[in-house]
């Protein structure tokens, strides 16, 4: 009877080879594990954080202001509570004052300072309330959960088109829900001497993140011409990416002013 001889050079390479299997398992499970912290840490770490610091500024805004609180309401909605608006009443001489307002010469705002909050944004639908910066810069603005304005265009109030720009995920995501709002949904924009009330009316589901049609005086899609507006007015912009986790297309919902109140109406 013959007995295999097993040399040493093979039992050397089956171990090499247990051994490469052995490192190569190590290796893909602590990539795995590097990959999953970084999963939850933009997932949910960066929501966290950006969410509190958010929070923070509004209520420091708030206390600038001597708001004394949620700042915002209207007929005694509590703008915190998760109420589905229904649509805009505007006053009878709504479009007389519109008017007045349009002819009336406006005195040069100064411009904001870039990356300082300086407005509020609040959407009753959607329980959102959240800082609104000069500046669409990620690090300084949107990756702190504000939302930004967009340079050169309009601000609150003024004739034109105040344009803002929002993480729909990661970041504080303060535009995840935006696909939600419906036309009549009220938006408020809160500044130190005013709150401006819009209601939502036109919404772009999906354009190219290059039609700058959205972001004009008199806002038009470039890509979908049947959406926007054919006359001045005074607008309100908000873009966020879509689909969720990508940043492809951007989601964009329009309003036009209804109504503006003195600050120490709030």
């Amino acid at each position: 009877m013959r007995v295999p001889v097993v040399q040493h050079g093979t039992r050397r390479r089956r171990a090499l080879r247990r051994r490469a299997l052995w490192t190569g398992g190590e290796a893909l499970v602590t990539v795995g594990v590097v990959l999953l912290l970084l999963v939850v840490h933009q997932l949910w770490w960066t929501n966290r954080q950006a969410r509190a610091g958010a929070e923070r500024k509004v209520e420091a805004l708030e206390r600038e202001w001597g708001s004394g609180g949620r700042g915002g309401e209207e007929g005694g909605d509590g703008q915190g509570a998760a109420v589905s608006a229904g649509p805009a009443e505007e006053p009878a001489n709504e479009e007389p004052a519109r008017r007045q307002r349009a002819d009336q010469p406006q005195s040069p705002a100064p411009d904001p300072t870039p990356s300082l909050a300086y407005a509020i944004l609040t959407i009753p639908r959607l329980d959102l309330r959240v800082p609104v910066a000069e500046g669409i810069s990620k690090p300084d603005v949107l990756n702190k959960g504000y939302v930004g304005h967009y340079p050169g265009t309009q601000q609150p109030g003024r004739a034109g088109n105040f344009a803002l720009a929002g993480h729909r995920n990661t970041h504080g995501e303060p535009f995840r829900y935006l696909n939600r709002l419906d036309d009549g949904d009220r938006i408020l924009v809160e500044t130190q001497d005013a709150v401006y009330t819009y209601a939502v009316d036109q919404t772009v589901p999906q354009t190219s993140a290059r039609d700058t049609g959205v972001l004009r005086p008199v806002p038009r899609s470039l890509v979908h011409p049947a959406r926007g507006y054919r006359e001045p007015g005074y607008y309100l912009t908000l873009t966020t990416c879509t689909p969720e986790y990508t940043s492809t297309y951007r989601l964009v919902v329009w309003g036009t002013l209804t109504s503006m109140r003195p600050a120490q109406d709030r």
